[in-house]
């Protein structure tokens, strides 16, 4: 049995990885070996990979050995659907105590791991080990085994604490442990030449049930899906597929791979968002079945349904093209996302000012150079402060992300949608196409935004009250206090004489030329000759009859 470290070291190998893929050989062989700076796991660490990966599997229950604290911030945080069981959504933990940790884990592990078994009767119990029983050295393998054996049900060890690494990397030992004690253990009741696996799909918000329709249509089965509505006993007997879809490849790029390397079961990396990759990926199922010796109609039978599908999502959708025509959209996500939901966006009309690439591989960076062009705005990572700068300076009205990127288009008072993984709506498949398009819509033309962009009404009051109280205003209401400050006006450059000081020369002696004017004041330098005979020329005619 292979240690933790070995494990690791293995994921870091990976020559499906596209990062790995560029160094030398002698590199490769050395895996990633730089260690984790502190807080670099701040965005998950790799237990909540690992159990976000697997707790869409629907009928298996999810235990972890672990204080209470762990299971309590990991629990149902992946907005997965089930049409089955739902007993993924109870929550298991051993609730380490601190006697636990001084006198060891392993009793009360198995105790838990038969609690479960007597109450619930799962087809199989997932047991995720996390840092404080890791570093006491309790071994979840042998009591795993062991539990096995005792109560003849799969106990499946997850050996991913989260000090191991970030949560990329707990979605790829995930992976580990199906290859390792679940994928191959089974056989399924028949096979079919259309039999595929979708591998690193999580069927967010019941999106998997839009395309699953067109696969029955089509006569494609979903022989296992890693890990969305899964059963256990259909990712056991996955070996059996005849092709397979890699929907994430950040996080499952492993699993794929090494079944193509045990299993001979082919596979690409597709998606299923846009009405262009849904019909891409249907090719391709389909171009990869008969392949593999599914009867040549099912190209043909493809294509209708593509050709179907896609007249309805473009008539769908046409009415709100002329809505979006030159509204500007700023993409916040990662992984498949980063280029899936750039083509959506761009065949719904709108213009795409960037989109992040924090978690998506070369290849991932390629296709998005492909859709939006070389000179492609491709943001690495970006803090709160640049991503509102970003949204300012780009002038977009929209932006979509996850919910921790909400609170920046919220202080912008700009529109906001959600795509990540806690979203409400389903937007894959072209049904899904239809709905990203009218939600989108929705928010553009909410009219709160206008009504949030206005100032608040205490702030017009208190700045009418500030006018009120100003100088200014006060010197408005007083037509003496006017008088008084119209006539301190300095006339000239220099400063050196007002305006009252020249009508009551001019009043006192009936001046009429600059000259005269300059002769009975201080205004004699050349800045003010101009200025007196703007003076004279506009006097006014009470002062005018006063001097004659």
């Amino acid at each position: 049995m292979r240690s933790l470290a070995t494990t690791v070291q293995n994921i870091f190998d990976e020559p499906g990885c596209a990062k790995n893929g560029s160094k030398s050989e002698a590199e490769r062989k050395n895996g990633c070996t730089k260690q984790l700076q502190p807080g670099s796991a701040a965005g998950g660490c790799a237990f909540d990979g690992a159990k976000v990966a697997l707790q869409p599997f629907t009928d298996v229950a999810h235990l972890v050995h672990g204080p209470i604290a762990c299971e309590g911030n990991s629990w149902d945080n992946r907005g997965a659907a089930s049409s089955g069981s739902n007993l993924w959504r109870t929550s298991f933990t051993t609730d380490l105590s601190e006697t636990d940790i001084v006198f060891g884990g392993e009793k009360r592990l198995c105790k838990a791991i038969k609690e479960i078994i007597d109450k619930c009767d799962p087809p199989a119990i997932f047991v995720y080990q996390t840092c404080i029983p890791a570093m006491i050295g309790d071994d979840i393998n042998a009591v795993c085994k062991a539990a096995s054996q005792r109560f003849a049900k799969p106990v499946i060890p997850i050996n991913s604490p989260g000090f191991v690494g970030s949560k990329n990397l707990g979605n790829k030992l995930a992976g580990e442990a199906l290859l390792d004690y679940v994928i191959g253990t089974q056989e399924p009741d028949y096979t079919t030449p259309y039999d595929i696996n979708l591998i690193g799909e999580y069927n967010l918000s019941g999106e998997l049930w839009q395309v699953k329709p067109l696969l029955d249509e089509l006569g494609i089965r979903i022989l296992s899906c890693i890990s969305g509505d899964g059963k256990y006993r259909e990712v056991a007997s996955a070996h059996r597929a005849r092709a397979a879809m890699l929907v994430c490849s950040k996080s499952m790029i492993n699993v794929a791979r090494k079944m193509e390397q045990r299993y001979g079961i082919p596979f690409f990396e597709g998606a299923f968002y846009g009405i262009q990759d849904s019909s891409v990926s249907l090719r391709q199922l389909a171009r990869l079945l008969v392949e593999r010796g599914a009867p040549a109609d099912l190209l043909g039978r493809t294509e209708s349904v593509i050709a179907r599908e896609e007249a309805w999502a473009r008539a769908a959708i046409g009415p709100y093209k002329p809505r979006f025509e030159g509204k500007k959209a700023l993409l916040i996500t990662g992984g498949v996302k980063s280029w899936s939901i750039v083509a959506a966006l761009q065949e719904s009309g709108l213009e795409l000012v960037g989109t992040s690439v924090k978690k998506s591989t070369g290849k991932d960076k390629e296709r998005i150079k492909e859709l939006m062009g070389q000179d492609a705005h491709m943001i690495e990572d970006m803090t709160p402060r640049e991503m509102f700068k970003m949204l300012k300076d780009a002038k977009a009205d929209i932006m979509l992300s996850g919910g921790k990127s909400q609170f920046v288009a919220l202080k912008a008072a700009m529109p906001w949608l959600d795509i990540n993984q806690e979203r409400c709506h389903a937007y894959m498949g072209y049904v899904g196409m239809v709905k990203l398009v009218e939600e989108i819509d929705k928010s553009l033309s909410s009219p709160m935004w206008e009504q949030l962009r206005r100032p608040a009404p205490w702030d017009v009051l208190a700045k009418a009250m500030e006018q009120m109280q100003s100088p200014v205003a006060a010197i408005a209401c007083d037509p003496a206090l006017a008088e008084t400050a119209r006539r301190a006006r300095k006339i000239c450059v220099c400063n050196a004489v007002d305006l009252g000081t020249i009508e009551d020369a001019i009043y006192a002696h009936g001046l009429r030329s600059v000259a005269a004017v300059r002769e009975h004041t201080n205004a004699a330098g050349g800045c003010c000759q101009r200025r007196i005979e703007g003076i004279l020329v506009s006097e006014p005619s009470a002062m005018r009859q006063a001097a004659e």
